[in-house]
């Protein structure tokens, strides 16, 4: 992997996952564990967080898309991984690759939610290319991405009730807000798992659906998404992002547009890149945006 020499550090180590950096200012991470639908163990939740995180600290990079390999985007947890840590007559040694992280109780940080992204807030933008099979803890990260597109052939569904375990990674609060009560209520508790792309664009959850199941059309339409809002005002991006973010909190429109305001937007206010865009419009010329210090 040939990193950006823009970078100010290197991406931490996560094992399971390739990284890319396809075109200016976006970082592609996929899912590489095929032979287990990259189904997710433990470890790989911190070790995923901990790439977010560097992510928004490195002022190059402007958006972050999540893929997969083979067959699926993401079938979950590695219940077989789940399995021998809590069943006592089961081998203790661990079917995961992956270092154990038994010592804690803790099932993924609190923070982050599954895979990193679940329960994420953050402060870039992070598309979800869904390539294929989409379930349980995969599904949960679709739901709190700011951008999701998938194949034609990609399904959905919320799984955990038929195994006597919950979807509790941050997915239940925001699927309400996304889809409703009832169309929430129906995938969380029938936990059907064959809910289409299309069914999920008209529910609000996917914004485009590309035909076919060639895993490299649904990139190079991703590729194209990021590339657009890679070449706006990266601090624009970012205050526009939290101000949507807190639509999604229980507090008052207004209250939360003031906070906005007197918070991050204040930061960006007036400086290089509000700057440049207002002057690029006078000077009727393509703006050239500086990394954001935000």
């Amino acid at each position: 992997m040939k990193l950006p020499s823009s970078l100010t550090s290197p991406p931490p180590p996560v094992p399971d996952v390739l990284l890319s950096f396809p075109i200016p200012h976006v970082l592609v991470i996929t899912l590489n564990r095929p032979s287990r639908l990259n189904s997710m163990p433990k470890a790989l939740h911190a070790a995923l967080l901990a790439l977010y995180e560097w992510y928004d600290a490195q002022p190059h990079l402007r958006v972050a898309i999540l893929t997969g390999t083979g067959r699926a985007f993401c079938a979950g947890a590695d219940l077989k991984e789940w399995h021998t840590n809590n069943d006592p007559t089961a081998s203790s040694s661990s079917s995961s690759p992956l270092p154990s992280s038994s010592a804690s109780s803790e099932k993924w940080p609190a923070r982050g939610g599954f895979g990193g992204l679940s329960n994420r807030r953050g402060k870039k933008p992070v598309i979800v290319a869904v390539n294929g099979l989409c379930l349980g803890g995969g599904f949960e990260m679709v739901a709190n991405a700011d951008l999701v597109y998938a194949l034609s052939t990609a399904t959905f569904g919320l799984p955990e009730v038929t195994r006597g375990v919950v979807a509790i990674a941050g997915a239940l609060p925001r699927l309400v807000r996304i889809l409703g009560r009832q169309r929430a209520t129906e995938m969380t508790l029938l936990g059907d798992t064959n809910y289409t792309a299309e069914q999920m664009r008209a529910w609000g959850l996917v914004n485009g659906v590309v035909e076919g199941s060639d895993p490299q059309k649904l990139m190079d339409v991703v590729l194209g998404v990021a590339a657009k809002l890679a070449g706006n005002a990266p601090d624009a991006v970012v205050v526009s992002r939290e101000g949507l973010m807190s639509g999604l909190e229980p507090e008052d429109p207004q209250e939360a547009t003031i906070r906005v305001e007197a918070g991050i937007y204040r930061e960006m206010e007036g400086g290089e890149n509000m700057m440049e865009g207002v002057q690029s419009f006078v000077e009727r010329r393509k703006p050239i945006w500086k990394d954001s210090k935000l």
